[in-house]
């Protein structure tokens, strides 16, 4: 073991030694030896203390990379990049009992919108609209930061008629989820919506702002909300870094009933698109 408490490389191992030296510093980050936000020795550094080229090294970095557990800021070094990122029960949360923002999600997580505008949708969100590719809709961006990291890029996309004249149209926060301001402003409540989660490569934009490599999978969720007579309020999207992201579902198993057809349809959980 050297002073890092790191071992070397067994050269006669069927494992690759960039896939050996990246199980020792996976090793380091879950122990916690190297804490969230700590700068890594630089590459010459670990290729001289593994006895290894600097692009073992270089590609033992990239692949904790995609794997979220380091972050590269250009200029300035590695970094381990901190704890995933729990998603509980995406939407629900804010449309639950409480009806608004937790306490304990606002002190981790701080919104910034950055960007309110008319623009043409991309294609999914149209499609949710019903309306044609190049109809403008009102948009408002916003990215979601902890301590260390942007760890959301997101939209919510509303129809004009609906915003004309009102604060949604506006660069300003309302201090509650941009669904009450919704509610208020147009008179329509929020009876249901559709949540739609799909794994991709990150545009370029969406890796320049999340700080990942382009081959870095997120998850991109397509949320669209309806009114009491099915008509879309608002479609927002949310894209997050997937490595870096767990997503969890939390819901009650109920009782099989005494009259249920046991040799009936297959388990329909899981929908194949």
């Amino acid at each position: 073991m050297t002073e890092m408490g790191i071992g070397g490389i067994n050269p006669g191992a069927a494992e690759h030694p960039h896939r050996q030296i990246a199980a020792q510093l996976r090793a380091k980050i879950r122990r916690g030896d190297w804490a969230a936000g700590e700068q890594l020795p630089s590459i010459p550094a670990l290729a001289q203390l593994f006895g290894v080229a600097k692009q073992t090294v270089q590609r033992t970095i990239d692949q904790l990379r995609v794997e979220g557990l380091l972050i590269t800021k250009p200029g300035s070094g590695t970094y381990v990049r901190g704890t995933r990122r729990r998603l509980n029960r995406l939407s629900r949360g804010r449309y639950g009992a409480h009806r608004g923002y937790h306490a304990d999600l606002a002190d981790r997580y701080r919104q910034q919108l950055t960007e309110v505008t008319r623009a043409t949708p991309p294609a999914e969100v149209a499609d949710a609209f019903g309306v044609p590719d190049a109809t403008l809709l009102v948009v408002r961006r916003h990215l979601v930061r902890t301590q260390d990291a942007v760890v959301e890029v997101g939209a919510a996309w509303l129809r004009p008629q609906d915003t004309a004249g009102t604060g949604l149209e506006r660069l300003e926060s309302f201090g509650r989820p941009l669904y009450q301001e919704v509610e208020e402003v147009t008179g329509r409540r929020y009876a249901t919506a559709t949540d739609t989660i799909t794994a991709r490569l990150p545009t370029r934009e969406e890796a320049e702002q999340l700080q990942i490599r382009p081959d870095t999978p997120v998850l991109h969720l397509l949320h669209v909300a309806y009114d009491g007579e099915h008509k879309v309020i608002e479609v927002a999207q949310a894209t997050w870094p997937g490595p870096m992201t767990t997503l969890t579902e939390e819901y009650r198993v109920p009782a099989p009933r005494p009259d249920a057809d046991l040799d009936g349809d297959p388990d329909p959980g899981l929908v194949l698109g």
